[in-house]
């Protein structure tokens, strides 16, 4: 029991453990970096999503909890950029029937798999950009998504999970 109660343990931890993945050029000095600001500015005719919007108070939250300084884009030492990356999935729906036959080592049978349905799932994907190289030096992509089925609130929670996620992860090295 006791050996069960650690292999439960140990497979919850590293469920937690991989959400984040994160890439960045090691000839950069994080240390010399101190301001930000969005790649995409919103300008009178653009728009932000409702996605948009939560991603970037997540990381506007996140850079400034690592002391960076928000300033206009041609001041950045450092630009923020994010996407979505749709990706679909087959999602198995049901349960497989079938049957067989047979008698001894020997036997017949025939299934039927699972009903499948196609699902679209959007991974977040944050990206800091050196503005005098014009170079992606961080990256950031999550391993858990949004989906259509998700509840405003479920994507909010999610959005500033995976952002506070990726941010412990900046500047490379530390922590």
């Amino acid at each position: 029991m006791r050996l069960l109660m650690i292999a439960a343990m140990a497979l919850a931890l590293s469920g937690c453990a991989g959400n984040v993945v994160t890439d960045y050029n090691p000839s950069a000095v994080f240390g010399n970096y101190s301001t930000w600001s969005f790649a995409q500015e919103v300008g009178s005719d653009a728009f932000v999503s409702l996605d948009g919007s939560r991603i970037q108070m997540a990381v506007e939250r996140e850079l400034k909890r690592k002391a960076m300084r928000k300033v206009p884009k041609t001041e950045a030492d450092l630009l923020a950029n994010w996407q979505i990356v749709e990706e679909e999935r087959l999602e198995q729906t049901g349960v497989g029937l079938g049957f067989g036959f047979g008698r001894g080592n020997f036997g017949w049978g025939i299934s039927a798999p699972p009903p499948v349905r196609e699902v679209t799932e959007g991974k977040l994907v944050v990206e800091l950009i050196d503005t005098e190289t014009k170079e992606v030096v961080w990256r950031a992509a999550s391993r858990r998504y949004l989906n259509e089925s998700q509840s405003p609130e479920t994507r909010r929670e999610l959005i500033d999970e995976v952002v506070s996620e990726m941010f412990s992860k900046y500047p490379p090295g530390v922590g």
